[in-house]
């Protein structure tokens, strides 16, 4: 089973999920253009793509979803305030409704082959999940635009192989910089986003032995460094004596270019 960021970050996100031949893909917050090259890299297509899951309606995970469903028809997931929330507010001029499946948090779907279980997080959109993904005993997680974690988060993260983590900004920065109080008051709230630190933080809590792939995810373009948020995760990390043990690989997900596609072995 593969994961496999195409873009990850508050400037847009899209994220494949599966096998070598099938799999879905997780928000579609850049281009029609960017989700075909990045695919291609991996020698896939739309033909390869069997459902689109959508975690919440905010433009950065939402933006390519109208172009990219109105050049192919792929089955779309999401819960279904969201998806009122997407023909409320994206352009779905000549779309289907009937490619929207309302899914909710907790209740398994199985797509390609592939069991999907939407979890609720804690976001300013109007009923946001993130996704866990099993094949064949093999499971991965995808979760970001969190303000906080929970132990029901923890529990549905904890065995997984993969996972792809949100690790927005750094607080320091954010305090510091241009953006206005109110907007720093969102991203610090618990409705808001994850920052480094708790990012490492829910990282120790689901350490495992079976954890192979850790990807820090949705990094903030103006509030965070690849390099500050690996160095900030790692050093966290490094006071833990499994993760000493471990030979798990700590990554940061490229904002504009696809990262690395991790295989579970």
């Amino acid at each position: 089973m593969q994961l496999y960021s195409i873009a990850s970050g508050s400037s847009g996100n899209c994220i494949y999920a599966g096998t070598e031949e099938s799999g879905v893909l997780v928000d579609v917050g850049i281009s029609m253009k960017r989700v075909q090259e990045g695919l291609a890299k991996q020698n896939l297509s739309f033909g390869n793509i069997r459902a689109i899951l959508i975690t919440h309606e905010h433009t950065d995970h939402i933006s390519g979803l109208g172009p990219v469903l109105r050049k192919v028809p792929i089955p779309v997931y999401a819960t279904a305030d969201t998806i009122e929330a997407i023909w409320t507010k994206n352009n779905m001029k000549n779309i289907s409704p009937e490619l929207f499946h309302s899914i909710r948090p907790g209740e398994e779907v199985e797509l390609a082959e592939m069991l999907v279980e939407p979890f609720s997080i804690s976001h300013d959109a109007v009923d946001p999940v993130c996704y866990t993904i099993e094949y064949k005993n093999q499971k991965l997680g995808i979760a970001t635009d969190m303000g906080c974690y929970t132990d029901e988060i923890i529990e549905d993260l904890a065995s997984c192989d993969s996972v792809l983590l949100e690790a927005n900004h750094d607080i320091n920065l954010l305090q510091v910089g241009h953006y206005p109080y109110s907007l720093k008051m969102r991203i610090l709230g618990d409705r808001g986003h994850l920052s480094n630190d708790a990012s490492a933080r829910l990282i120790r809590e689901i350490l495992h032995p079976g954890l192979q792939h850790i990807v820090l995810g949705h990094l903030s373009k103006e509030n965070n460094f690849p390099e500050l948020a690996y160095q900030t995760v790692t050093y966290e990390l490094e006071q833990s004596e499994m993760w000493n043990s471990m030979d798990a690989r700590l990554l940061v997900a490229e904002r504009y270019e696809p990262t690395e596609c991790l295989t579970i072995t």
